[in-house]
């Protein structure tokens, strides 16, 4: 059940912004082999000058940055994939490849309290984290 948030910089129609969380949730899906419907996904978005930027980049107004929290365990060759995916769905929208950052904070089961305020580590998840 990985939680990400996604930051943006400038305005979005609601079907993009649609699409732009439906792109990241496809990516965690096919990568980290979550089921489809476990989607936590939140979008912020940035008045531009709140938002700094690499003075290099061409399209400043298409940086996005991709946090993702998620139990510890998947692999260096699914983190590759995740990474890949996004970017490659996100390019569908618009969004140049090198306008992206994706983060992934790995977290132990115990540090997550969910399902009525049980620790992960004591709860069958329903999927597997060592992908």
């Amino acid at each position: 059940m990985p939680h990400a948030q996604i930051e943006v910089r400038r305005q979005w129609t609601v079907d993009e912004e649609v699409a732009i969380i439906d792109a990241v949730h496809e990516a965690l899906v096919s990568a980290f082999r979550i089921p489809s419907d476990d989607k936590h996904i939140r979008l912020v978005v940035h008045e531009s000058h709140r938002f700094a930027h690499p003075p290099t980049l061409e399209h400043p107004e298409y940086l996005t940055m991709i946090h993702i929290d998620c139990f510890e365990g998947r692999s260096l060759d699914a983190k590759r994939q995740l990474y890949r995916e996004i970017v490659e769905r996100l390019a569908v929208l618009g969004i140049p490849a090198d306008h992206v950052s994706i983060t992934v904070r790995d977290i132990p089961a115990s540090n997550w309290g969910i399902r009525g305020g049980q620790a992960a580590c004591d709860v069958d998840l329903g999927f597997a984290v060592d992908v």
